[in-house]
């Protein structure tokens, strides 16, 4: 007698891995998300002297950018929050609407005023671009297989660094400086379409109340230290009072915060996090490794322009090895790490690479060949690759999907709370070093502050010095900016350490989370039919 064995076989569970061509559109989705975000970041620079003289407010030139950074910054552990609470789509969807009527509101702006606000806006959407996108992949694809997609994603950050300028420059020699923003708009379209069409999410039973308080505290702290490293060295002198201020309420404000989500039944930022190690070396090692790759490779275009005497189009050409770099390295880890299933010593390798490239780059003079520069950035570039999307992954297979939002939030938060502090801690370095090596090679006489600016905001000026001004004045420069990838060196060493700690775990191959506390949702829950 046989036996239908289809009959009493069990009922087969819904695959863990959603369908790949699905993945592919909803990553491509995704990509151009973030594309968008930190596009953004670097495109507005080139625009930036033809937007003054428009629109006629040279005093509030740096709020364009310190705007939409502080609003951008800010917001991005709250989105991953608020997205864990009530889920991806409609809040990412949300993001990219704020970004687009913040975009379209700048390229209409008639006054240095509605522009810094509306870039204030922009950069409120931006803040859940690259949040939510890198959150969104963490839900639909298992750990093992996100190294990958992490690795695309990190590829998106060189590329923008390298494209933003030079479609900045052509933008503004073209159509105009307006184009710089409304070209984001029919790019974000199609993302808001292929998102709203292929991602689709099941709405939860359970009940949440947002922490405003907390929020609004974390918010208030952010801001507050982001303007100290905006405006410390440059606005103010680093030992006034307005900075000493500011320092000091940023404290007391982040002193009420960790007091507040102590207490709060369901906070931002769950300090129980803290207690995972794999979360709290990571995003150390973030914060670290972002000032030390920001701060320091933020002054290659100005080394090109100043020394080597290119236009901005050209410096971005020049920075192509480093975006190699960074792409190949990038990709490449991401792959290998899919294949096998461990990610600490990518890291570790990373911020050793990165450690010579800084060194390398210090020893960049004013007759360095372009292959020695060639040589270098691309080092930087490959150990950068290593390190920075690694982190995330790392974080984000260490917690719970109950937590996947807001420990991918905090993961690109540090990150860009480093980078701030490098760009302005580097910034003071370069440009007290600057004025102390010009006082030795420029003749008596000379305005140094206005020959400082000429320096590190227009090029064009400093090259219309007399010959001997000019040369003892790139000179300066040269000597300055040595100093400065040498205090590099310190810091990536530091990053290189903290990796060493890092607590590794075995790469899960499901989306679904092993501990107590979270949610067992599959993949097809997270994903809708085209």
């Amino acid at each position: 007698m046989s036996i239908d064995n289809t009959k009493t076989e069990a009922p087969r569970e819904a695959s863990p891995l959603p369908d790949t061509k699905r993945v592919r559109l909803i990553f491509a989705g995704l990509m151009v998300a973030m594309l968008l975000a930190a596009l953004d970041q670097t495109i507005v620079a080139t625009a930036l002297p033809t937007i003054v003289g428009d629109l006629k407010g040279l005093g509030r030139l740096s709020w364009v950018v310190t705007a939409y950074l502080l609003t951008s910054t800010a917001s991005a552990p709250l989105y991953g929050k608020i997205s864990d609470l009530y889920g991806r789509k409609k809040i990412f969807l949300g993001a990219i609407v704020v970004f687009l009527t913040g975009s379209a509101l700048s390229g209409l702006a008639q006054s240095m005023n509605e522009l810094i606000a509306f870039r204030a806006l922009q950069g409120l959407g931006a803040g859940g671009l690259i949040v939510l996108a890198t959150t969104i992949i963490g839900d639909i694809v298992p750990p093992r297989d996100r190294g990958k997609y992490q690795g695309l994603f990190g590829a998106v950050f060189g590329v923008a660094s390298v494209a933003g300028p030079l479609v900045g420059g052509w933008l503004v020699q073209g159509p105009g400086w307006r184009w710089v923003f409304y070209v984001n708009v029919p790019i974000g379209i199609v993302a808001l379409g292929i998102i709203t069409v292929a991602l689709r999410e099941s709405k939860g039973t359970q009940r949440y109340q947002v922490d405003y308080v907390g929020a609004l505290l974390s918010v208030a702290a952010i801001s507050t230290l982001l303007l100290v490293t905006v405006w410390g060295g440059s606005t103010y002198p680093w030992m006034s009072w307005q900075i000493a201020g500011l320092t000091a309420l940023g404290i007391v404000l982040i002193v009420l915060f960790v007091a507040r989500e102590n207490k709060a039944s369901d906070p931002i930022l769950p300090l129980r996090l803290f207690k995972n190690r794999v979360f709290t070396i990571a995003n150390m090692a973030g914060f670290i490794v972002g000032a030390g790759m920001f701060g320091a490779i933020i002054y290659l275009p100005t080394y090109l322009q100043i020394v080597r005497g290119v236009s901005p189009s050209t410096s971005g050409l020049l920075l192509l090895p480093l975006m190699g770099g960074l792409l190949l390295s990038s990709i490449g880890s991401g792959l290998i790490i899919s294949k096998i299933g461990r990610y600490k010593l990518f890291p570790i390798i990373g911020t050793a690479v990165m450690t010579i490239g800084m060194y390398l780059l210090s020893t960049l003079g004013a007759h360095s060949s372009y292959l020695h520069a060639t040589i270098f950035m691309a080092t930087v570039g490959l150990g950068i690759g290593m390190v920075m999307q690694v982190l995330v992954l790392a974080v984000q297979n260490a917690v719970g999907m109950k937590d996947m939002g807001v420990a991918t939030s905090s993961a690109t938060f540090f990150r860009s709370m480093g980078s701030a502090f490098g760009t302005a801690i580097f910034g003071s370095i370069l440009t007290s070093r600057l004025t102390h090596y010009l006082k030795l090679v420029v003749p008596k006489g000379v305005p140094l502050a206005k020959l400082s600016t000429a320096i590190t905001g227009s090029p064009e000026q400093l090259k219309l010095l007399p010959s001997p001004i000019h040369s003892a004045a790139v000179d300066a420069f040269v000597k300055s900016l040595h100093v400065v990838y040498l205090s590099a060196v310190p810091v990536a060493i530091v990053g290189f350490i903290v990796t060493l700690v890092l607590p590794e775990i075995q790469l899960r191959k499901s989306t679904r989370s092993e501990d107590n506390h979270s949610t067992t949702a599959t993949v097809e829950q997270s994903l809708g039919a085209l």
